[in-house]
């Protein structure tokens, strides 16, 4: 039955483990459960002790945050691994508990139907310039659904791409938004299901060929990080050029395209997993957030590579393991003296949101959390 998870535990260096326990030592989630080693799982792996592997729980509980990846001394791809095994365990019959009664899991699930009907546009402002060809193209991700689903949170995701489209409006471009877009898959692969995920990033590139798109970009670091990182590792050609809006912003900055107004609030950063450690992209947001903000930017105490996750991956196990990471998160945000928590990934922002909502945490630590586009937009000068 697991013929073939030996070879792909071999490809994630995992038979080199010293044993020495630094992946424990940096976990999140070890942190705040106490029965949860991402070094006891490993030790399972290299011992081939596949079924209970598979059946184990806590092989759902990590967060791929890859945190341990970055101080492993003998290079295990802990994240790999698990991506692997959850594969494994989920073609045996395994898988975690799904947040929200599975109803992120089954909406992308649902969006592999190549028959599928949606109002994918239904967002879009009559003052928004978009376009259904063209050299750049934005991915939105599922951030329409997320505003339906995270009403009782009084956020918006979709400002991200509003603020987006509208500053590239202000620069002239009209970006291409697919009628068709589908999520990216990058949840439904990191939770075990590779088929689903095949399907989307099938159906996500033809989209893409077809607008003639010669750059995308992102608001989403995992939907980024799936076309940047995913879709390659499992063989499809990704021919654009892929941007973060953070990167984007960057760089018309610096050649003087885009002009910030002076900062009038304190702001901190939250470094998305998929957008750091996954892709290695640190500078950029924080070139946008620092730019004529004359000091009012801090960072936390945890931040680049040693920066703390906000406590969920995939839409799963969303427990009190999560809160005491996120209640943890806000903290060390709310200790920089920050009125704005910057973010770069809608999850970062809705999980956060999520545990800010609690009363006593608001009443500590309460600040906005808002997308680095939003803010951007906000302090936009004359052009």
């Amino acid at each position: 039955m697991h013929s073939g998870l030996t070879t792909k535990i071999k490809a994630t260096n995992a038979y080199a483990c010293l044993d020495c326990g630094k992946c424990t030592s940096v976990c999140p989630v070890s942190r705040f459960s106490g029965q949860y080693s991402p070094r006891n799982l490993l030790t399972k792996a290299v011992r081939e002790d596949f079924d209970s592997l598979c059946s184990d729980y806590d092989l759902w509980s990590c967060l791929t945050c890859k945190r341990c990846d970055e101080v492993c001394i003998a290079n295990i791809q802990y994240s790999d691994l698990t991506q692997a095994v959850r594969t494994e365990a989920k073609d045996s019959g395994f898988h975690g508990k799904c947040s929200h009664s599975g109803a992120m899991e089954l909406l992308q699930t649902i969006m592999t139907k190549p028959d599928l009907k949606q109002n994918r546009l239904d967002w879009v402002e009559d003052d928004m310039e978009i376009a259904e060809e063209g050299d750049v193209l934005y991915f939105t991700g599922c951030a329409p659904y997320f505003d339906v689903f995270f009403t009782d949170l009084d956020l918006s995701i979709l400002d991200a791409a509003k603020s987006s489209i509208a500053i590239l409006n202000k620069l002239g471009v009209k970006p291409v938004l697919m009628k068709d877009e589908r999520c990216c898959g990058h949840d439904l692969l990191w939770n075990g299901d590779e088929e689903n995920f095949r399907m989307l990033a099938e159906h996500n590139l033809e989209a893409v060929e077809k607008s003639g798109a010669k750059t995308i970009l992102f608001s989403c670091a995992e939907c980024m990080s799936s076309f940047y990182d995913l879709y390659p590792k499992y063989g499809y050609n990704v021919k654009p050029e892929l941007k973060h809006m953070s990167q984007f912003l960057a760089e018309k900055l610096e050649t003087g395209q885009l002009k910030l107004k002076d900062a009038d609030k304190e702001i901190t950063y939250q470094d998305p997993c998929r957008l750091g450690r996954h892709m290695g992209i640190y500078d950029e947001p924080r070139q946008v957030l620092s730019s004529n903000a004359d000091g009012n930017y801090h960072e936390m105490m945890q931040n680049n590579k040693g920066s703390l996750c906000c406590g969920v991956s995939g839409w799963m196990n969303c427990d009190m393991t999560s809160k005491g990471i996120q209640r943890e998160r806000l903290k060390q945000a709310s200790d920089t003296g920050a009125d704005i928590l910057a973010v770069a990934c809608p999850k970062c922002q809705i999980h956060l949101t999520c545990t800010m909502k609690d009363d006593i945490v608001k009443e500590k630590h309460g600040m906005d959390i808002k997308d680095i586009s939003t803010i951007t937009l906000e302090r936009l000068g004359e052009l």
